[in-house]
Parts: structure tokens; sequence; C-alpha cells
């Protein structure tokens, strides 16, 4: 990977979770990234820096995110790529109702079928196209997409041989949500997070006029349950946030040991939440 192409994954990171004009995209939500296999049965079928998930199973499969709008055709070749199909996408997941990581998500839900599922908070974003949003919103940012079942933090959602855990992690967007499985490989059981990372997007306000009525105690309510997880592999909504491409290179051999990295989640949570207090006293001031 060329400096620039790190770079600009750093940018995606800082840029990647704000809803900002469509004109504005960054070029690593659009390059191409091959497939490949996070950890057992969860794979990344995203973009270069846009995390979108595929969980699989006997039953049917999970699909977290989806990246921007016409990001369905590199989504359903990196699914195929992997050996599995599209169409057998059976329920529809996302970690942040901004429309970098849910453009594609009623023409997906359209192909497929597949339910959409949703926590309460967000689920009037998704079904307005982003017009909802209490600090991007007053417009139609993406196709709004009907949410058929409402989750809850604690909720176990089940397909097949599937446990996936919904985790409230809110602040981000009113609704954000994180999904905690467990993975067996080898001997070893691996505690795996797909965790929405709660930054904060320039111009959200915490404590004076907030952004929307108690964000800043979610965020507080985020980096304490995230700090107490005990997480062995991780991922998040932008490769540049898990680091992905200091941990994976394109069509390195499978190993469960890749995304494996408590140490870096811990950091990440801890630097986000420095960022959250400074911006607290910032606001004080």
């Amino acid at each position: 990977m060329t400096c620039d192409l790190r770079r600009l994954a750093v940018v995606g990171c800082l840029l990647g979770a704000i809803a900002i004009p469509l004109g504005a995209q960054n070029a690593a939500w659009t390059q191409p990234f091959p497939g490949h296999r996070v950890i057992g049965n969860l794979y990344a079928v995203g973009t270069y820096d846009l995390a979108v998930f595929l969980i699989t199973s006997d039953e049917g499969h999970i699909l977290i995110n989806t990246g921007l709008e016409d990001s369905t055709p590199l989504i359903r070749e990196n699914i195929q790529s992997l050996g599995f199909q599209l169409e057998d996408v059976q329920i529809l997941l996302q970690m942040q109702s901004h429309w970098d990581h849910t453009a594609a998500l009623a023409e997906i839900k359209q192909i497929t079928g597949a339910a959409m599922w949703a926590t309460e908070a967000d689920a009037p974003v998704l079904e307005d196209g982003g017009f909802s949003d209490p600090h991007f919103g007053g417009r139609e940012s993406f196709t709004p997409v009907t949410v058929d079942k409402i989750i809850a933090d604690g909720d176990v959602i089940e397909l097949g041989d599937i446990r996936l855990t919904v985790m409230a992690t809110p602040g981000h967007t009113a609704g954000s949500s994180s999904y905690l499985m467990q993975v067996r490989e080898g001997s070893r059981d691996y505690n795996v997070a797909i965790a929405n990372m709660g930054t904060i997007n320039p111009g959200k306000k915490l404590i004076v006029d907030p952004t929307y009525p108690g964000v800043s105690d979610d965020f507080a309510s985020t980096f304490r349950d995230q700090k107490a997880l005990t997480v062995d592999v991780w991922v998040s909504a932008h490769g540049s946030q898990y680091g992905l491409h200091d941990k994976y290179e394109a069509g390195q051999p499978y190993s469960p040991e890749t995304f494996v990295d408590p140490a870096g989640f811990l950091a990440a949570v801890e630097r986000l939440e420095q960022a959250y207090l400074q911006q607290l006293a910032d606001e004080r001031r």
C-alpha cells in the first residue's frame, strides 16, 4: 500500500462517520478491496475504507452496513468471491444511520427480500432517508428503507448457528449499535466485536445546545461499556478505524490470529474518550 493510500485511509477514519455532502466523498470509500475472512464465519465485503460485514450460516446470512449508494455491485462481487451469494442474505443490520453506511440498504433489501432490523432510535432516520437525523438532517441523503424489526441492547439475533448479541453504543448516532459474537477456531474461543466507535463529528454539540438530548451521557455510557468488554478480535465501521491495512494485505493466507488486537481496541476507545472529555471541557469554558 502506498503512503498516499494510507493517508487517504486516515482521512477516511476522521471523516468516515460523517454524513458530509454527497459531492465530497472520500476516494477510499469507493476504492475496491477484496473480500476476505476476518475470523470464523465473519467476512469483510466492503470497500478500502467503508466496512461491510457478512456473517454466514447454512440457513442464510446477515449483512451489516452497505456503504454508498452504488456499492451493491462491489459488495455482490466480494461476497461471490468468498463462495457465497448476496441473495442468501436474510437479515440486514447497520451500525449507524449515516448515509455512507446505509445508502444501498434499500436496493439490497429489494434484491434479497431480507428483513431490515434496526434500533428504535435509528429506525426513523433509516425510514426517512436521513431527513430526521439530528445532526445532518433536513434533507434526504439516502434512499429510505423500511425497518421490519426493532432491536435493542442485549437482544440475541439468531440465524442458523449465528448468535449475535446487540450492544447499544449510542452517541455517534442516537441509535448506534455494535454486535458481539463468539467464534471457535481450533481449540480456542475468540470474543469478536463488530464495534461502532464513539467518534464525535465536527460540529456536534454535547452539552451546550446539544445535538440531541442526552448525547453526552450516551457517549459516556458507550465508552464505559466498551472498556468493560473482553475483546480478542474487533472490527468497526471504517477499515482505517481498526487498522485493517496494517493487519491485512490483499491475498494473504487466512489465520484466525490476523485481527486479534485486544490492546488496540482498548487504546482506540480510550483515545476517543479523551477527545470526548476535551470537547466537554471546551464547551464548558
